[in-house]
């Protein structure tokens, strides 16, 4: 299913940047996505039959479908693109740290294009059970599961699972310019980090997220002032929001009280190596249309543990004179850091 999402979502791009099979350079644009997991619905239908048929009834394709890197791969049969194709993995941050390799590729002039973003399907009885035992998804309303996600909230208790896929068309300037794109804007910088501090949770005092964003901003040459809004990682867990909050507050010191953040994902869920992705093409929108995306849910803001910034709390805000520069970040498992900034084509 994260193959099937993957391949769409990158028809989907394709087809906005007016470009098909047929027209497109294929050895001069490559592909970058990232991907958390996998194929788990193919691992559980076939360990399945492994278990209770025995190795000789394991569905021969099972290998080819399970594994991260069919996802570009099949982007890559289906649109014939013929440059490299690559899979990243850092769990949470998968895709937003691709999108920083394909903007690397495309700054040293490998490519002239690159099919970047993220795809993720791992709604399944063992997805949703392998996280759940993890104590990291939301349970208390399951009644009311729209309610369920509530990022910087007191009353938060972790995240609603979701999936799919987003992926964006990166390509150099002159080249973009010269075949007539529609540029929705410059993908400005990227920066990276790793926490070295634990397996799941978020280094609580900040500094491995702060020092992926203030790399980010060091790339795109732009001052902390200078961005407006922020994606943030907002998963709704306990540990995350407050240390994400921190790692605000110490890369983006006093303007970290007059900037927007917000997290999506009290809308989409979180889309695990997908989410990204998905949050970058949020931050696109948000610079075209001018509008500051709300964190729903948030009704009583955990101040006490920090939580004290403008999250765009339940409805969406025009901004009054648009929106020139944003930033995304992503958070993964395994201490990953990946923050994104984009700035509109002036």
């Amino acid at each position: 299913r994260f193959c099937q999402f993957g391949v769409v979502a990158a028809g989907q791009a394709l087809a906005d940047a007016g470009l098909t099979k047929e027209n497109i350079e294929s050895d001069r644009t490559s592909i970058m996505i990232g991907n958390g997991i996998g194929g788990f619905e193919i691992i559980e239908s076939s360990m399945k039959k492994y278990f209770e048929a025995g190795p000789s009834r394991i569905p021969p394709l099972t290998v080819p479908m399970l594994i991260g890197n069919e996802g570009p791969g099949n982007i890559s049969m289906m649109y014939g693109i013929k440059g490299t194709a690559l899979n990243l993995q850092t769990a949470c941050a998968s895709s937003t740290d691709a999108l920083g390799v394909a903007l690397d590729q495309i700054r040293s002039g490998r490519y002239d294009l690159c099919v970047a973003g993220g795809t993720e399907g791992a709604i399944t009885g063992f997805g949703i059970g392998g996280f759940s035992v993890l104590k990291t998804l939301a349970s208390n309303y399951n009644d009311c599961p729209e309610k369920a996600s509530r990022p910087f909230d007191k009353d938060r208790e972790g995240f609603i699972m979701g999936e799919g896929a987003a992926v964006l068309i990166l390509e150099e300037y002159e080249h973009a310019k010269a075949r007539g794109a529609k540029i929705y804007c410059e993908f400005a910088g990227y920066g990276g980090s790793s926490d070295a501090y634990h397996i799941t949770s978020p280094d609580p005092s900040g500094d491995g997220g702060a020092k992926a964003m203030e790399l980010a901003m060091k790339d795109a040459n732009v001052k902390p002032e200078e961005i407006q809004y922020y994606n943030a990682h907002g998963t709704s867990t306990p540990v995350n929001d407050p240390a994400e909050t921190a790692m605000i507050k110490k890369a983006f010191g006093e303007h970290a009280y007059k900037m927007k953040v917000s997290s999506t994902k009290s809308m989409t869920g979180h889309c695990l190596g997908a989410a990204g992705a998905l949050e970058a093409l949020i931050c696109v929108k948000a610079i075209e249309d001018g509008i500051y995306p709300p964190t729903i849910n948030l009704e009583n803001p955990d101040v006490e543990h920090g939580c004290d910034l403008d999250y765009v709390p339940n409805k969406a805000v025009v901004a009054e004179n648009g929106i020139d520069c944003v930033a995304s970040g992503s958070l993964g498992f395994g201490g990953h850091n990946g923050v994104v900034i984009f700035k509109k084509v002036k």
